[in-house]
């Protein structure tokens, strides 16, 4: 199995040494920038598996505007922000920026790996195909119908999906449980609509939860993720 690729982004000498070397003692080799210039330019040659963030870095993007940035060009990347504030205020705006996961500076350096791995495998996870047999997948209240490109209601009735509405539904249960911008989706989707493009994405998911939520002023399955976009929660059987 392939090495996994870590960008580890710290303007602070020591501290990014610090977490460079205490990673790579247990078998994983970040690469560490000062800057997030850095990180842009090795990002956009080929994406990472992780990133590793600083919130306060001593330039005008700050790890935040990172994190957004990163979101924006992958929904299966790992980004784990690394932050000094106390209160709670830094961490939710981390994860609306499109984080994963956080980490309090001063941190143990054990807890920062154990989040390190568990991201590793969530993204290792969302990159594998789901198994080919697979054909129906329960989306709220229905059950997708991969092969025949329909919902399948409670009743048993038969619920018909535009073309734009399939792929749609067919990205967010490739990728569960991660929060996908509005400009992704929209990139990924391979069908467009005559329909205003900031609103695109908005209508179609608001036409895919009048189908498929038990009640969709109250969406469980297709979440709104506020400063992100959506993001797909399985039901729990």
């Amino acid at each position: 199995m392939a090495t996994p690729r870590i960008l580890l982004v710290e303007d602070e000498a020591f501290q990014r040494q610090l977490v460079t070397d205490y990673l790579a003692q247990h078998g994983l080799r970040p690469t560490a920038l000062a800057s997030g210039a850095d990180l842009k330019r090795l990002a956009e040659q080929q994406m990472p598996d992780l990133a590793i963030l600083d919130v306060q870095l001593g330039e005008a993007e700050d790890g935040f505007a990172l994190a957004r940035w990163l979101r924006g060009r992958s929904a299966r990347i790992g980004i784990l922000m690394l932050t000094s504030a106390g209160d709670m205020v830094d961490r939710v705006v981390g994860l609306e920026s499109g984080a994963d996961d956080y980490v309090t500076k001063p941190f143990e350096p054990r807890e920062l790996l154990a989040r390190v791995r568990a991201l590793l495998r969530r993204t290792a996870g969302a990159s594998a195909p789901p198994p080919a047999k697979v054909s129906q997948v329960r989306v709220g209240i229905c059950m997708l119908d991969l092969d025949r490109r329909l919902l399948v209601r409670p009743d048993g009735s038969e619920e018909a999906l535009t073309a734009s509405e399939f792929d749609l539904l067919k990205l967010f249960v490739s990728h569960p449980n991660r929060p996908l911008t509005r400009d992704w989706l929209l990139e990924s989707s391979s069908h467009r609509e005559a329909e205003a493009f900031d609103r695109a994405i908005d209508n179609r998911i608001l036409r895919l939860r009048r189908k498929l939520e038990a009640d969709p002023a109250k969406p469980e399955a297709i979440r709104s993720v506020r400063g992100v976009g959506y993001m797909f929660v399985p039901a729990k059987d």
